[in-house]
């Protein structure tokens, strides 16, 4: 954790390059520090997928419509001011990304962050010890 989960309508695809958007997104979860300049998000953690929806409506469907939604789930203790600082960077982020195409296109974005203790959390990762620091 933390992972980013993105879910988009497929008609962005000839739009924009939605595997830039997840490095984007990636990068600029790991460049976010909290209130003691510690980085927020652990690097081996940080993941961002990204999914068409196979099936969506959007609005009234009287034009082509465009949407993309954003989750940002992440496990509790940070300050709400981190939170805060993190949603708006990713906020930026990805507007920033659609910025070219936003004039010319009605779509719509939602960026959500959930934090909490999940009933269950098995994991298994080969990934994270290579970014553990070496004492």
């Amino acid at each position: 954790m933390p992972h980013l989960t993105i879910y988009y309508t497929p008609n962005l695809e000839s739009k924009t390059d939605m595997t830039t958007l997840c490095r984007a997104m990636a990068d600029t979860m790991l460049e976010q520090l909290d209130e003691k300049g510690q980085q927020v998000f652990p690097t081996g953690g940080t993941r961002v997928l990204a999914y068409p929806a196979a099936h969506y409506a959007v609005a009234d469907g009287k034009r082509d419509y465009a949407f993309i939604y954003l989750n940002l789930r992440m496990g509790a203790g940070r300050s709400d001011a981190t939170k805060k600082i993190a949603g708006d960077a990713l906020l930026a982020r990805v507007r920033s990304h659609f910025e070219p195409i936003f004039p010319e296109n009605y779509m719509g974005i939602t960026l959500q962050l959930d934090e909490g203790a999940p009933a269950y959390d098995g994991k298994h990762s080969s990934i994270h010890p290579l970014f553990q620091k070496q004492p």
